[in-house]
């Protein structure tokens, strides 16, 4: 593991503890409406075997188990422990049980057979890789052919007027309750790997050279969010 994958790796397994809190919080629960989209964009249906890439605390994956059913399977895949262990935790009781196995594993290095999954989400992972196009590739060999993924993220605004409000929320709100929890530093990282980010069009040239058949941007949240949907 490189430096910088070892650098996120323990700011994810710091946050952990307050993971869920702050993103209700700081989102005003709008990120639940957000991953019902993406889960929606990636077109999984009963009985289908789907893989949730950088699930955190589970949210995409309890979702995307609820639509496969029974008969389906998710693998919820992070690097995090913390977060996984989290993630393990909020489903152990659940009734009927959801059919989730978690991993915890490099989205970089998957431990999965080529042409294995009907569908994936990944939900505020893909800004976070130190690679990504390599993570698409991989992200396309485990794919069957014809199989939709859907990636949620934050994104940079194209529109002056929300650019500004976006940087002004990430430094005065943001960052001000991470520092409440003493996460000021893990935080403080949201606004600068945005400006490394690939925008709409950058993702889907990149999703188109790692070999995705179709790729298209959406634009969510005035534009400080983005879903890009790619199909193998």
């Amino acid at each position: 593991m490189t430096d910088r994958a070892s650098e996120i790796q323990t700011i994810f397994n710091n946050i952990a503890p307050v993971y869920d809190n702050l993103n209700d919080w700081l989102s005003l629960g709008q990120h639940r409406v957000w991953k019902l989209m993406t889960v929606k964009w990636s077109q999984a249906k009963t009985s289908d075997t789907c893989i949730d890439l950088c699930c955190g605390s589970g949210d995409l994956s309890q979702i995307l188990a609820r639509q496969v059913g029974n008969t389906g399977q998710v693998f919820g895949v992070d690097f995090s422990a913390g977060l996984l262990a989290i993630a393990k935790q909020r489903v152990q009781n659940h009734y009927p049980p959801l059919a989730i196995d978690w991993v915890e594993a490099d989205v970089l290095q998957l431990p999965f057979p080529d042409n294995y999954f009907d569908c994936a989400t990944m939900g505020y992972g893909l800004r976070n890789v130190t690679d990504i196009p390599g993570c698409l590739r991989e992200l396309y060999r485990i794919l069957k052919p014809g199989a939709t993924a859907a990636i949620l993220d934050f994104h940079r605004p194209y529109n002056p007027v929300m650019q500004n409000f976006q940087q002004w929320y990430l430094k005065n709100v943001v960052v001000t309750a991470a520092e409440h929890f003493g996460l000021t530093e893990e935080y403080a990282y949201i606004s600068p790997s945005l400006d490394k980010f690939p925008q709409g069009q950058q993702q889907v040239n990149l999703a188109q050279q790692a070999g995705f058949t179709t790729a298209t941007h959406y634009q969510i949240a005035g534009g400080t969010m983005g879903v890009l949907r790619i199909t193998k």
